[in-house]
């Protein structure tokens, strides 16, 4: 099944809804995972429902669809180990089954025997490796449901950056230390499509996140989640394709990195894939066009219910 929504919603739909950052900082509170504080936000009521971004960014991606969400939904999010204002150790082995360990045990936690994931990015492959424990009988709570956002679900067809070629390179020290506001905003510019690119409140935000705590310090740490991917391919794979519980991929197809190619594969891969593609929407559809990935993710899970 697939579905185009050809023209997206202007990101005024919701972007005017949703807090500053400021405010979405002072509205979180903290926890600890291991000696590190980990940064997080909950509200709303109903099913809950865990938001995962992406690299090299920070769960305020989700502040534009946030209060639409939180309408229907108790809604979940974190900013992972090294990302937006959690702690960002410099001599920390950063990987996806880490991340997903942080994720498993914040839910136990909180004595939730049942959640539904909407995910992108870096979030998808830490949402399969959480699949795959699932399937294996290794995971404390039920995944009620899956929404994947322009993720490298199938590492095949994925197409990073120069830089992030770069700085998953040997050099990759060098390339983190020294990456400069114009580089960042250059490349991160790329990710999004032609109608609603990031202005520039956008751009500090993405940057203050970015740099806060030291955070160009590790990005080539971070980054090893590519070499992660070809690695556990089989594993990562195999979890989407045994995978009983309802998915769907919504993506924006002018992301260079993984767009229309991953969708592509997906509905290859995936038995009675169900797919929604967002024209000339880049790699953060929920941060361009909220009102378009509301309604794609409030239409797949009406359908979940459905009789």
């Amino acid at each position: 099944m697939e579905q185009v929504i050809a023209n997206a919603g202007s990101i005024a739909s919701g972007a005017r809804e949703s807090d500053t950052l400021e405010g979405w900082q002072h509205g979180g509170k903290w926890f600890c995972y291991g000696d590190h504080a980990i940064f997080s936000r909950m509200a709303g009521q109903g099913e809950p429902l865990v938001l995962i971004h992406g690299f090299p960014t920070a769960s305020w991606d989700w502040s534009r669809v946030w209060p639409m969400l939180t309408q229907q939904h108790n809604v979940l999010t974190l900013d992972m180990l090294g990302f937006g204002f959690s702690d960002k150790p410099t001599d920390y082995v950063y990987s996806i089954e880490d991340q997903a360990d942080l994720f498993q045990g914040w839910l136990e936690g909180l004595g939730l025997s049942s959640v539904h994931f909407l995910v992108h990015d870096y979030g998808c492959s830490v949402v399969q490796e959480l699949l795959a424990r699932e399937q294996e009988g290794a995971l404390p709570f039920r995944i009620g449901s899956v929404c994947f956002l322009n993720g490298a679900l199938f590492p095949e067809v994925h197409s990073p950056l120069l830089i992030q070629k770069l700085l998953s390179s040997p050099m990759g020290g060098l390339i983190s230390r020294g990456l400069t506001r114009r580089s960042f905003e250059r490349n991160f510019r790329r990710l999004f499509g032609s109608q609603n690119p990031p202005d520039r409140k956008d751009l500090d935000d993405f940057w203050y996140l970015l740099t806060y705590n030291n955070g160009r310090g590790i990005l080539h740490r971070l980054i090893h989640f590519m070499e992660e991917r070809r690695c556990h391919r089989h594993r990562w794979v195999g979890a989407v394709q045994r995978a009983r519980q309802p998915m769907r991929l919504i993506s924006g197809t002018a992301d260079p990195v993984s767009g229309a190619a991953m969708s592509r594969r997906y509905r290859e891969l995936v038995e009675n894939a169900d797919v929604v593609s967002l024209r000339n929407v880049g790699h953060y559809p929920h941060f361009e066009c909220p009102w378009d990935v509301f309604s794609a993710y409030r239409d797949f899970r009406k359908r979940i219910i459905r009789p």
